[in-house]
């Protein structure tokens, strides 16, 4: 070998060849290639001696990426899987990106499906996120009741949020919403209303029963998750009896709403 990479906090050694890193990727070209054949350095130019520190990155994911480089394959596991599609992306290796992509999709779980679903749409893979909303629709009481849902960015929970889909009913869902206000505000330091401005938008509080929104109404004094406009287009719409004033989609019924009476009221397809 002629490069030595200093990895992680573990300052882990990983030894390689400048030739092989350069040739296989640009932004090892970048990095290490002065004075190599080819490069627009003049030839007679010295190139950076090492070790290179890479303080960022795990050992195990950064002899992922070698190890691709070397073999055009990649051993990957459940635990450094996004991580590596992470690297993928920084160091523009769209092969590995998929080999990736594949391995998620094929060993996802109940526990990682929020994680992968926010690094999905993080790094513009839209196969990759479809694939996770579907299995989100299919486990969705499950799903809200992990830490990577209480970790999802505020855009990509109202993503989530606009399916008709989810297997959940909308009181339980208005719950899990205010676990994860609490939990975005208490990271981010700032108020629940405004962490929670956007998925809250995507909240069907006219599909509750009065008795709920009236819980509902209570719970919200305490931390003013929901707009009290919202609250009072739900009462609205249950006084006029028919979704008047309130966008036709939160009017509709999700695939795990429990029916209650009024529904067949909102629908203007009912008889």
């Amino acid at each position: 070998s002629d490069v030595t990479f200093v990895v992680g906090r573990e300052q882990q050694k990983v030894f390689a060849h400048r030739c092989v890193l350069a040739c296989r990727c640009q932004a090892f070209r970048g990095m290490l290639g002065q004075g190599l054949a080819g490069s627009e350095d003049p030839p007679d130019s010295i190139p950076p001696q090492g070790p290179f520190i890479l303080g960022n990155v795990q050992p195990e994911v950064f002899l992922a990426v070698i190890e691709f480089l070397y073999t055009n394959s990649v051993t990957l596991n459940s635990h450094i899987a996004l991580e590596v599609l992470t690297s993928s992306v920084e160091y523009g290796l769209q092969d590995l990106c998929k080999l990736c992509v594949k391995f998620i999709k094929d060993t996802l779980s109940v526990e990682q499906v929020c994680e992968a679903l926010q690094a999905a749409v993080t790094y513009g893979q839209a196969d990759l996120q479809q694939h996770c909303l579907a299995f989100i629709e299919g486990c969705t009481a499950a799903v809200v009741r992990t830490q990577g849902f209480h970790e999802l960015s505020d855009v990509v929970l109202a993503q989530v949020l606009r399916s008709d889909r989810l297997a959940v009913d909308e009181l339980d869902l208005v719950q899990a919403v205010r676990e994860w206000a609490h939990v975005s505000s208490a990271v981010l330091e700032r108020p629940v209303p405004e962490v929670a401005a956007l998925p809250v938008r995507e909240l069907r509080l006219p599909l509750l029963a009065p008795s709920e929104l009236a819980t509902l109404e209570s719970h919200n004094q305490r931390d003013l998750l929901i707009p009290v406009e919202s609250i009072a287009a739900a009462w609205r719409s249950h006084a006029l009896r028919k979704g008047s004033g309130v966008p036709s989609r939160l009017c509709r019924p999700r695939r795990g709403t429990r029916p209650r009476d009024h529904h067949r009221h909102l629908d203007p397809h009912a008889k």
